[in-house]
């Protein structure tokens, strides 16, 4: 039998999915911290906790395989302990514990003073806002509300996250008062559903409120709205997003699918015309705002004509950012009771097919941007290139200004005004404004 290493524990926290998890190792990490514990993220440590996702198959996948990459490190004695949380670990705890037994422990989304005793530490209830963020300093995710109350027939996360819990106005401009002190100058808003925000609270909508308030917080510079539900959006917000200039002419929004059979059967409350209409109001409302959907295709029952419904609409709506993913087929959900029906290699051309007009649009767009200058904000430096967004692209998952390192300095962390040069689908180039 292999004797524990005597050193003193490193904690390593392994942060897989979506910006949610993300926030929530840092909450962890920033806890263990403040309990004199020695954490890293996705470095070398002798106990590792893994924040898994379990939202659709691939994800699922990712989280089941790093598991066991960690169990075998542990088998191999370079490893003392595997912690396991997040929404994998919430959603089917039982069958994990039964097929992965060597790990130490298994926790749910909601565990979190229980895990910290596992790992030696104590939940300390005065630590609203302190996290150890693990975003480039000048950005952070800021997390409004937990859960949600939506009923979409695909979705799994009601099960991992449970229901709607908004976090009230002052801990959140704590919060945000904490990360501008430690030099972020980007909120990123997320939640499950940002449109709900308030309603459990104040009985009201209250997203536009909140805005409000993160404003007047000093060193913040962008505010960034991500995953808003369409239906039942507070359009008062977007009065907010033209008249404060901290809050970004962005919105991530959702919208899955658009042929109505779909729609309904998604359980999503909306329509084609209603869902056109919205997109037309926040137009009118904010003309420069860059608006970014997601799309989901190969839905149980989606015919050729649902799917050309959707593609037509996809050119006609000339959306600034969209991603699509292949259907998944989610046990527990509303949706699993359908036939998944529509085969993998359908569900893989059709999304290619939108992804495909969708770079043909963002190029369009992106070409229109040559010869204007843009605020920027520096995230890095790779390779050649300082990495840089404009207020129209959020971490990740939007286009990027790249500006050549051997020819130009610029500060990371730091906004710059940057003059576009060239552009391609997804990126553009651009240098230094001339002063």
């Amino acid at each position: 039998m292999r004797t524990k290493s005597l050193k003193k524990n490193k904690i390593n926290v392994v942060t897989l999915g979506c910006s949610k998890n993300v926030y929530d190792s840092e909450v962890l990490m920033g806890q263990l911290k403040a309990n004199n514990k020695e954490v890293a993220h996705e470095e070398e440590g002798n106990v590792v906790v893994i924040n898994t996702c379990g939202f659709i198959g691939k994800a699922k996948e990712e989280s089941v395989n790093t598991i066991l990459e960690y169990v075998q490190k542990k088998e191999e004695g370079t490893v003392d302990k595997v912690f396991v949380t997040g929404c994998l670990s919430e959603r089917y705890k039982p069958d994990l514990e039964q097929e992965i037994p060597d790990v130490d422990q298994y926790f749910g989304t909601s565990d979190l003073p229980v895990l910290l005793k596992a790992l030696g530490a104590d939940y300390k209830h005065e630590l609203i806002g302190e996290r150890l963020t693990t975003t480039p300093k000048n950005y952070a995710y800021l997390k409004i509300a937990e859960g949600c109350d939506r009923p979409c027939s695909f979705c799994a996360i009601p099960l991992m996250r449970g229901k709607h819990k908004s976090t009230p106005i002052e801990d959140l401009v704590q919060e945000a008062e904490k990360l501008a002190a430690k030099g972020v100058k980007e909120l990123i808003l997320i939640a499950q559903d940002l449109t709900y925000y308030g309603l459990d609270l104040y009985k009201k909508r209250n997203l536009a409120e909140l805005l409000e308030a993160l404003v007047k917080v000093e060193g913040i510079a962008w505010i960034r709205l991500h995953y808003a539900f369409p239906t039942g959006f507070p359009m008062d917000v977007l009065e907010v997003m033209k008249r404060e200039p901290k809050v970004c002419n962005y919105i991530d929004i959702p919208l899955q699918h658009i042929a109505d059979p779909i729609l309904k059967s998604m359980r999503r409350g909306t329509t084609k015309a209603k869902t056109t209409k919205l997109l037309e109001d926040f137009r009118a409302a904010v003309p420069e705002m860059a608006i970014r959907t997601t799309l989901i295709v190969g839905y149980p029952g989606e015919t050729q004509e649902d799917f050309e419904t959707l593609r037509e609409w996809v050119k006609e709506m000339r959306f600034e950012r969209l991603g699509c993913f292949t259907y998944s087929h989610e046990e527990n959900t509303h949706a699993y009771k359908l036939e998944d029906n529509v085969p993998e290699e359908v569900k893989q051309e059709r999304a290619n097919e939108i992804m495909e007009i969708q770079s043909q649009i963002s190029w369009e767009l992106n070409q229109e941007k040559i010869g204007k200058t843009y605020r920027c904000i520096i995230d890095r430096k790779e390779g050649n290139y300082f990495v840089g967004r404009t207020e129209f692209d959020s971490p990740d998952v939007d286009n990027e200004v790249l500006i050549d390192a051997r020819e130009h300095y610029v500060k990371i962390g730091d906004f710059t005004n940057i003059t576009i040069t060239e552009a391609s689908d997804f990126d553009l180039y651009g240098m230094p404004k001339k002063q």
